[in-house]
């Protein structure tokens, strides 16, 4: 049986280690109802305020960061023990917004990556619930080629002064810290003269605005660099290495948005646009419950959301002990964003007219939810890059399969034509 120390020092199994989460959640987190949680907004700073309260509370009770190294403010623990507490905390709110990005993608790459103070500093901070980590990667002219970025940092005077643009950073308006890719050296090829920095947001230099999003949402931000200062504290992994240190945090992303991190904390979703739809439901709801295509519709979505939980376990365990490489959390990325669409492009097709016009009657609160959820439907299939790209890496990475030509590949960056060159 698996077993730990615990924070009296004592040995502690698994099953011991959730009877004290069930014991204390009771005691000190807000009870919800597990089929209708309050869903934070990731557009509303109060979200955020929230859930950095609700994360000291985890700290204080000792159970925040349960897989992150003891020395940086977690318990230490493998992912049998988030696996238990997060069954245990099921009807407690919790902060999940926290999950992505702070936890699973920007603290996941500093404790791989970091300097040792970083990681002391910006990792204890996020699992005490002090600062929030967030990504600064696609650029406005950048599109899914990430090692194509041309915000610059240039040597001046011992500093590091950063100008040009970043876009699309997920609730980058609540961040403290950012990781930041910038090109350092122009003469080398593009994957090989960037280095990643862990910016501090409130610095002098950043300008910062909200993005409006289709659905009305304002998640997204765009950020603005103009004679932002920087010392070599500030560069995370090695100068001119920053790719190294980019495909690792793409690794993180790519697990977190499938749903296969360990660092995820918490179970449910965060909002209640990433709730799975209740096809069902909706069939009964709409007088289709016995309509045998209906029924064949709701039963694929059904069964590919029960493959996909089983195919995050195995591509787990398989990362783990070796017999998948590290890329393989492409494969949890690729069929989480197909599995969304499949489901959301359901609940659209058994909802009809009803889900996009305002019909009025009782199901009007039902349908308007299906309707937003069309309309970010696609999130899922460029989180961590475009699911084009996902398949090129399972394709290259995984199954072996020749890379795809590429004319910049080993050209100095500043010979690269870019726009209309």
């Amino acid at each position: 049986m698996t077993e730990t120390v615990s924070s009296t020092g004592t040995s502690e199994s698994v099953a011991d280690f959730a009877a004290r989460a069930r014991t204390w959640l009771a005691a000190n987190m807000p009870r919800v109802d597990p089929d209708d949680p309050p869903y934070a907004v990731r557009a509303e700073a109060e979200s955020w305020d929230r859930a950095k309260q609700l994360q000291k509370r985890l700290y204080e009770g000792g159970f925040a960061g349960i897989c992150f190294p003891r020395e940086y403010g977690g318990l230490g623990l493998d992912h049998s023990y988030q696996k238990a507490f997060d069954a245990e905390c099921r009807g407690y709110e919790m902060p999940l917004i926290l999950n992505v990005p702070t936890f699973t993608i920007c603290a996941a790459t500093i404790l791989d990556m970091g300097s040792e103070a970083q990681k002391r500093e910006r990792l204890s901070a996020a699992i005490r619930g002090d600062e929030i980590l967030v990504q600064l990667l696609s650029e406005p002219s950048g599109g899914s080629d990430l090692a194509g970025v041309i915000t610059r940092a240039d040597r001046r005077d011992g500093k590091w002064v950063i100008n040009g643009a970043k876009t699309w950073s997920t609730s980058a308006f609540a961040g403290d810290y950012g990781l930041l890719l910038a090109r350092t050296d122009w003469n080398l090829p593009k994957h090989e003269g960037l280095t990643m920095f862990l910016v501090p947001l409130n610095s002098p230099g950043i300008t910062m605005r909200r993005i409006k999003e289709v659905n009305g949402s304002e998640e997204f931000c765009e950020e603005f660099f103009d004679g932002l200062e920087l010392g070599d504290d500030a560069v995370v992994g090695e100068v001119n290495k920053g790719w190294e240190v980019a495909s690792r945090q793409l690794f993180h992303e790519r697990r977190a948005v499938g749903g296969g991190s360990e660092f995820a904390s918490g179970s449910g979703a965060e909002n209640a646009h990433e709730m799975p739809p209740d096809h069902v439901g909706l069939a009964e709801a709409t007088g289709q419950g016995d309509d045998l295509r209906v029924q064949d519709l709701a039963g694929r979505a059904l069964v590919r959301r029960a493959v996909k939980e089983q195919l995050i376990t195995h591509v787990a365990q398989s990362i783990g002990d070796g017999s998948l490489p590290p890329n393989a959390g492409t494969l949890i990325r690729l069929f989480h964003a197909e599995t969304t669409e499949l489901e959301v492009d359901t609940a659209l097709t058994i909802a009809g007219t009803a889900g996009v016009v305002d019909e009025g009657g009782d199901l009007a609160g039902l349908m308007d939810n299906v309707g937003v959820r069309y309309l970010s439907r696609q999130t899922g299939s460029l989180g961590g890059g475009s699911s084009e790209m996902a398949r090129n890496v399972i394709g290259e990475r995984i199954l072996g399969f020749p890379r795809e030509p590429a004319a910049d590949r080993g050209v100095p960056f500043n010979q690269v034509k870019r726009g209309r060159q």
